[in-house]
C-alpha cells in the first residue's frame, strides 16, 4: 500500500481542548531501574498508545501526532527512553546499558507504572526496534503495532556476519563508536553529531534550526553517551550486556515472529540503514499491512509525515 505524504506541518484541531499545549508538560515516573520522564494526554479513558523515538532522535517526533491522536479520543503516551531528556536511573549503581532488551523492558515497566495493561505501540529506529520486542516478548501487552522498517529484532551472533561493503559504510558511526575516539568524539560533539544523522537519514526533510534544536536538548541527558556507545557496542559483540536479560535476548536471538495485528512503515528516501520490506514480512504472523510513505519521507515518518503516521495508528488500531 502506498500513501502520498506531504512533509508540511499537520496541526490538529481539537474541538474543546489544546493537547498540543499538553505535550509541553513532562510527567515523572518511577518505573522499574528508571524515574521516566514522559508525555501523557488526551483522555484517560481512551485507548493507550505508546510512541517510542529513536536514535539521536526525541519526543518532539511526535509534537504533531500525538496531539492528533489525542484530539480522536486516544490517550497517548510518549516516553524519553533511557539516556534522553529527563530520564534519570533511579541507582547509580545500575549499570547505563543500551542493549534493546533492556529498553523493552523499560516500557513493560512503564505500562506497570502506569496501570497500562496494554496498548498500541508504534515507533521509529531504536523505537521501533524497541516496540518490536515488547510484541514479541509479551504480545498480550500490545493491541497492535506500528513499526517503521519493519522487523527489527536481530542478535549479537546475526551482528558479528559482515556485511557488503556498501552495507558496511552505512553503520559507519557503529564502528567509530566502537573505538575509544568515537566514544570521546560523540561526547564531545553530540548535538553536531545528531544533525549529521539527522540529514544523512533523511536526505529530503528540511528541518529548522529549531526543531533541532527543542530536540537536540533530550541529548544533554548525563546518560545520553553511555547509552549510546552501550547500544552499538552491544550489536556488534563488543558488550555482554547484564544478566537479568539474558533469557530475552535468547528468545529474540530464534527471531520471533511477531503475532499482534501490525503495520510496518518505510520512508520512500530513507538514507539510514533499513531492510527492504519484502524480507521481513514472513516475521510478522498476525494481521499485516505494510505502507510506504512517499514525498522524499526519510527515516524520521512521525516528523516528516504526521498526517500519514497518524492514520497508520488509527487503522492499525483497528486491525
Amino acid at each position: 500500500m502506498v500513501l502520498t505524504a506531504a512533509s508540511t506541518a499537520f496541526a490538529a484541531t481539537p474541538a474543546s481542548h489544546d493537547y498540543a499545549a499538553d505535550f509541553s508538560h513532562v510527567q515523572q515516573i518511577n518505573a522499574g531501574v528508571l524515574n521516566t520522564g514522559y508525555v501523557d494526554i488526551g483522555p484517560r479513558d481512551g485507548q493507550a498508545v505508546i510512541l517510542l523515538h529513536g536514535w539521536p532522535y526525541d519526543i518532539q517526533s511526535y509534537a504533531q501526532v500525538a496531539p492528533a491522536l489525542a484530539a480522536k479520543g486516544y490517550r497517548v503516551i510518549v516516553p524519553y527512553l533511557r539516556g534522553y531528556g529527563s530520564t534519570r536511573f533511579l541507582s547509580d549503581k545500575t549499570p547505563r546499558n543500551g542493549q534493546p532488551s533492556a529498553m523493552a523492558a523499560d516500557v513493560v515497566a512503564l505500562m506497570d507504572a502506569l496501570n497500562i495493561k496494554q496498548a498500541v505501540l508504534g515507533g521509529f529506529d531504536w523505537g521501533a526496534r524497541t516496540a518490536d520486542i515488547v510484541a514479541a516478548l509479551w504480545p498480550e501487552r500490545v493491541k497492535s503495532l506500528v513499526s517503521v522498517s519493519g522487523y527489527l529484532i536481530s542478535s549479537q551472533q546475526l551482528g558479528k556476519k559482515p556485511l557488503p561493503p556498501q552495507a558496511e559504510q552505512q553503520w559507519w558511526y557503529q564502528f567509530y563508536f566502537a573505538t575509544e575516539r568515537g566514544q570521546q568524539g560523540y561526547a564531545a560533539h553530540t548535538h553536531d553529531f545528531a544533525k549529521l544523522i539527522w540529514q544523512q537519514a533523511s536526505p529530503g526533510w528540511k528541518f529548522s534550526d529549531a526543531t533541532f534544536n527543542q530536540s537536540a536538548k533530550a541529548l544533554d541527558n548525563p546518560d545520553q553517551v553511555a547509552i549510546t556507545i552501550s547500544n552499538y557496542r552491544w550489536r556488534l559483540g563488543l558488550e555482554k550486556g547484564e544478566q537479568k536479560y539474558a533469557a530475552y535476548e535468547k528468545t529474540l536471538a530464534t527471531l520471533p515472529a511477531i503475532r499482534v495485528p501490525t503495520i510496518t512503515i518505510e520512508g520512500d528516501n530513507n538514507g539510514a540503514p533499513h531492510p527492504a520490506p519484502e524480507t521481513y514480512r514472513a516475521r510478522f504472523s498476525g494481521k499485516y499491512q505494510h505502507r510506504t510513505f512517499t514525498g522524499n519521507i526519510g527515516h524520521n515518518p512521525p516528523a516528516e509525515a504526521p498526517q500519514a503516521f497518524v492514520q497508520a495508528v488509527e487503522d492499525a488500531a483497528a486491525l
